[in-house]
């Protein structure tokens, strides 16, 4: 019932994202695992889980581990949200029985028929022996618990949103009675009661845990060591300590090393005056030449710690001019199979005009703005663009990005009339420079991936920007810039959001409430509802 890691390295390409290291999570730890967008974290979890190979070292996993990645696209999209939760136990294989049997009951030949209600007797009998129906009634409360009715947990996974087929995930490894977890932010798309009860339960959990997530709050009140992954140095700080704890002795590393970079650099620039001095003389010649070199390596460690200090710039386009009404929708609905998500919704977006949207999960939030976006078409009415228009979508999921070519590639699809050195020059100002522009896209952590999808609105001169939970996934230094850069944005933006810290940058003049489609001036009564919702 334990994580073992022995001299485990981690290589993407050229770069080293962890140096050799051992380490172990075994019962009772309870570890949060932070770092800066891009250290490593998310990439660090997939080789544990097997899911990558290390580039040395091995990992070695006992006991039953429950892993929650970023991705929310996971199982059959025919499967029923509560058999994907039930997945996750050995009565798995007793339900697909079941399944098969009701489907084949259906069949007009009586003797088909007749032998799936045998089958079906039987499988009903090996999961009511097996504690199948306790345990259901167990996935439902958990589901309930995470925001997921009854009524969802029936629904197909391909009926639903993002957020619910997140909160099923989640759900499913909860309810997998594994001995160790490890949860890559849980708590995106989960409301304030969730996230409430996530905590408890957490709180209570006998086995080992490793967490990702930038939500303080959930680290503070759950965790009992912190692992801070260094980008800088390639390696991970190990603090046996709670957060707050953490925090302070954080500051007193980082004040520390600041002092050593500092004796760093002077003692280069004394290396280096003195090889200059010394290469003057012939006889010197070498020596002056090894001063240079030890004096241009104590620079070159001091230039990468800057580097990874550096916050992304996180910006959107300047807006292209348009006219008065960027977007009309009128009358819109939207169904997937007999699940009606909403109907007779209506909506202008002027220019420079902001909305935020709101709605408990499942109301329809992110489908609104996929068909403004013209992603998915509705079922009646339709969605009208006005002169000018250009609209810039940003999908929770990622959605718009291609996972199968690299970074430089996915900007360069967007914008083909950038030639190299422009496109290069965007993308390190969203910190990909150098060989990061060459990674694949599918190898990037959700914050990368969020950086990604940002730089492609950069070129897109978008004067509607259709934005989706875009604070997911960042540290907090970068969910600052996105904030700034929401606040200072000229053209209009439409905004689902869980982040009432995104709702106030955004300072919103009307609200959107789904899924019934009222629409009201702002009020900061509303702030109530963001995290809740």
């Amino acid at each position: 019932m334990a994580i073992e890691a022995q001299g485990l390295e981690i290589r993407i390409g050229a770069r080293l994202l962890l140096q050799a290291t051992d380490f172990h999570v075994t019962k009772g730890d309870r570890i949060g695992l932070v770092g800066r967008n891009g250290a490593g974290k998310t990439t660090l979890t997939r080789v544990i889980t097997g899911d990558m190979l290390p580039s040395a070292g091995k990992v070695r996993v006992t006991g039953q581990l429950g892993y929650l990645p970023q991705s929310t696209h996971a199982g059959d999209s025919e499967q029923s949200a509560l058999d994907r939760v039930m997945s996750a136990r050995d009565i798995a294989s007793i339900v697909q029985r079941m399944r098969k049997a009701e489907t084949e009951m259906t069949n007009p030949d009586p003797r088909i028929m007749e032998k799936a209600m045998k089958r079906y007797d039987k499988a009903q009998q090996d999961f009511e022996n097996a504690g199948g129906y306790a345990a259901q009634s167990q996935a439902i409360v958990m589901g309930e618990s995470l925001g997921l009715s009854q009524e969802t947990l029936q629904q197909a996974l391909g009926t639903l949103s993002g957020g619910q087929r997140r909160r099923v995930e989640l759900a499913r490894i909860l309810f997998s009675d594994a001995d160790t977890l490890i949860l890559d932010e849980p708590t995106n798309h989960l409301d304030a009661d969730s996230i409430e009860w996530l905590k408890g339960y957490l709180r209570r959990f006998e086995g080992g845990f490793l967490i990702i997530s930038h939500s303080t709050e959930l680290l503070d009140e759950t965790v009992n060591r912190i692992w801070h992954l260094d980008a800088q140095r390639s390696c991970i700080d190990m603090y046996t300590m709670g957060w707050k704890a953490y925090l302070r002795q954080r500051v007193v590393d980082e004040e520390r090393r600041r002092r050593e970079r500092e004796v760093a650099e002077k003692k280069a620039d004394r290396l280096m005056r003195q090889g200059i001095r010394l290469h003057a003389k012939a006889t010197k010649a070498v020596a002056a030449q090894n001063m240079m070199r030890r004096a241009q390596r104590l620079l070159a460690d001091t230039q990468e710690a800057e580097k990874a200090e550096k916050v992304a710039d996180l910006r959107f386009p300047d807006p292209a001019p348009c006219g008065r009404t960027p977007i009309m929708a009128e009358d819109l609905s939207k169904a997937y199979g007999s699940n009606i998500v909403f109907a007779g919704i209506n909506l202008a977006i002027d220019k420079g005009s902001r909305v935020v949207i709101l709605g408990y999960n499942g109301a329809g939030k992110t489908t609104t703005l996929r068909l403004l976006a013209g992603i998915e078409q509705p079922d009646t009415g339709k969605v009208t663009l006005g002169h000018g228009a250009k609209i810039g979508y940003f999908a929770q999921e990622h959605d718009t990005l291609d996972n199968d070519v690299t970074v430089l590639e996915n900007l360069q699809h967007v914008a083909p009339d950038l030639d190299n050195t422009q496109a290069r020059t965007i993308l390190g100002s969203f910190l990909f420079s150098g060989d990061d522009a060459m990674k694949p896209t599918k190898v990037l952590s959700g914050g990368e991936k969020t950086r990604l999808a940002l730089a492609t609105l950069v070129t897109s001169r978008a004067n509607v920007l259709l934005l989706d939970e875009p604070t997911n996934n960042l540290d907090p230094a970068s969910r600052d810039e996105i904030l700034k850069a929401i606040a200072k944005y000229e053209g209009a933006i439409v905004l689902v959001t869980h982040d009432e810290g995104a709702v106030k940058a955004l300072n919103p003049e009307r609200v959107l409430l789904m899924p019934d489609g009222d629409e009201d001036l702002w009020s900061d009564d509303y702030l109530d509802l963001v995290a809740e919702e």
